[in-house]
């Protein structure tokens, strides 16, 4: 499963990130998207980027596979879970802009600016049921995008694309994004705020003790409750000045939603946790990230890096 986030400093730059919950890695790290790279495209031919991307990707066939990525103008999208509900196009559609599951980040990150830029083009975006090859299959995802001002989710199901507005900047899994935003007003009464004294009859109750706002507030890693979690913890953390600020309330609000193991087993008895956590911020141009056996936050600066390159740039493990 996964969690996404998005929130914006005081100055309008994007603060994005994301939780990758799984049970193995697949040898993924962070990778460079030049310029002048020339990425294979199954329908486009070439995905020629207009913007240099960076993010979390396998390699494979040429192309990186990201798991999320943002680019240099402050754009990022993140593919998330969405098992049970995801269905893609079975062939290309003519006249239309064909994109293979896999590309869509990539594409997404590689050709545009700003959310409003992405919702305008998907008018005209047919994602293909299609593998980069025959090692690996369709992931059944859907996807947040998100810049400086807002986020939109993309999901693909039985009824065709869904674009739906996303005002509260978080994404999990599954069910269907309108669920979820319906499912947070049964919280509505869960507060930051410290409970008054109240008195029932001729008792007067007090609070155990801070945090008795919150009694009430799912804790389980099931997609719904994470997406409560995030959806709550975004909106009331303290709004923060300054690049390591803003950097630890995007990962301290991912870690809210994260999953360790010994808390959700797999029916094959494996457990699901959180193999990584990753995020990126405009303001500096910076990707974060770190690993569940490494919590150490490591980094990347797309300036120190050729961005008018022609290859692609593997500039760590995770």
């Amino acid at each position: 499963m996964c969690t996404g986030v998005r929130f914006a400093d005081s100055k309008g730059n994007l603060y994005f990130g994301r939780n990758l919950d799984w049970c193995e890695h697949y040898g993924e790290g962070v990778v460079i998207t030049p310029r002048a790279a020339r990425i294979p495209s199954p329908f486009l031919g070439t995905i020629e980027p207009k913007h240099a991307c960076i993010g979390m990707a396998i390699i494979e066939a040429e192309a990186p596979l990201y798991f999320d990525c943002a680019n240099e103008t402050g754009l990022a999208v993140a593919g998330l879970n969405f098992p049970g509900y995801a269905v893609f196009a079975p062939e290309p559609v003519e006249g239309t802009v064909n994109l293979a599951a896999y590309e869509v980040p990539l594409w997404i990150a590689s050709q545009f600016s700003t959310v409003a830029e992405v919702r305008a083009a998907l008018d005209n975006v047919t994602i293909v049921n299609k593998a980069v090859n025959d090692l690996w299959a369709v992931s059944p995802l859907h996807w947040i995008v998100g810049d400086g001002a807002e986020s939109l989710v993309i999901e693909c199901e039985a009824d065709g694309m869904h674009v739906y507005d996303n005002g509260l900047d978080v994404l999990t899994n599954q069910p269907p994004f309108p669920w979820h935003a319906e499912n947070v007003r049964n919280y509505m009464h869960v507060s930051c705020e410290h409970p008054e004294p109240v008195t029932w009859t001729r008792d007067t109750l007090k609070a155990f003790g801070t945090g008795a706002g919150m009694v009430g507030f799912p804790g389980g890693y099931d997609p719904a409750s994470r997406f409560v979690r995030a959806a709550f913890l975004n909106a009331n953390y303290p709004a923060e000045e300054g690049e390591a600020a803003n950097v630890t309330r995007l990962f301290r609000t991912l870690e809210g939603a994260s999953m360790c193991k010994g808390g959700a087993k797999m029916t094959d008895g494996r457990y699901e946790y959180t193999l990584f956590s990753d995020g990126f911020s405009a303001a500096t141009r910076t990707y974060y990230w770190c690993t569940y056996e490494d919590p150490a936050r490591r980094s990347a600066c797309m300036d120190d890096y050729d961005l008018d390159g022609a290859e692609l740039l593997r500039v760590a493990a995770a």
